[in-house]
């Protein structure tokens, strides 16, 4: 499975390529399925520009994105969404339109809990387990690790010829985990490409998007989500 990641933590402020509103999420969400992304992760954006969880923005972001594709459609539920970990359960109570899953950074503080509240909704579960952090060991302490609907380990090392190897190192620590669920590894800015090709030769999911690298794998700026999937489906 090859997942977009459309906007992440940049703004506009990174590239005029980002898209920030329903319409434009929206817009780059039917390209990068046209071009050949199989599932969509977004992070849905105030007008501020900040992250948010708020049920009107939640709800904006999910409906003008299945309007135009047929494919899942997740959302993030991290600290820059919403700081205060003992309010995240709440928001997810009161969303009025639901994802297909969540993405849910074991290593936040309040990750079980808010694990919990989207499971009770319906709500499948990405556990995000990044790594330099200790989301591997606390997930594979979690008795919610069987539920989930994918792991999803995020290298954070942007070296591109250190990340596949700390990638090892993380599909290592979780290995048995969570069994028969499948594993996306993904990688961030200089690491992206090298993980992502990691992915593909290990039989992994995996994703690409703006949220992840700015840069095409020959070094050029990538105009948009749907170039950057492009370029991912040629070299699987």
């Amino acid at each position: 499975m090859l997942q977009v990641c459309l906007n992440g933590r940049r703004t506009a402020a990174d590239s005029g390529a980002v898209p920030m509103s329903p319409a434009a999420l929206a817009a780059a969400a039917q390209q990068a399925v046209a071009a050949g992304a199989e599932g969509v992760h977004v992070h849905p954006k105030a007008p501020c520009g900040r992250d948010s969880l708020a049920p009107e923005v939640v709800a904006a972001a999910l409906e003008a994105i299945r309007a135009v594709v047929d494919v899942p459609v997740g959302v993030t539920t991290g600290a820059r969404a919403e700081p205060d970990p003992g309010r995240r359960p709440a928001r997810v109570a009161s969303w009025t339109v639901l994802p297909d899953h969540a993405s849910v950074h074991w290593h936040e503080p309040g990750a079980e809990a808010l694990a919990a509240a989207l499971l009770e909704r319906g709500v499948g579960i990405e556990a995000g387990i990044r790594s330099g952090t200790a989301g591997a060991a606390l997930f594979a302490r979690s008795p919610l690790a069987p539920r989930v609907l994918r792991v999803r380990v995020a290298v954070t090392d942007t070296d591109a010829g250190a990340a596949p190897a700390v990638a090892r190192e993380v599909l290592a620590a979780l290995d048995g985990t969570a069994p028969g669920r499948p594993v996306l590894l993904h990688g961030r800015d200089g690491g992206a490409w090298p993980v992502l090709r990691l992915a593909d030769a290990l039989g992994l999911d995996t994703r690409i998007g703006l949220e992840d690298t700015l840069l095409l794998p020959d070094g050029r700026p990538a105009h948009d989500n749907a170039q950057l999937i492009r370029a991912a489906a040629a070299a699987r």
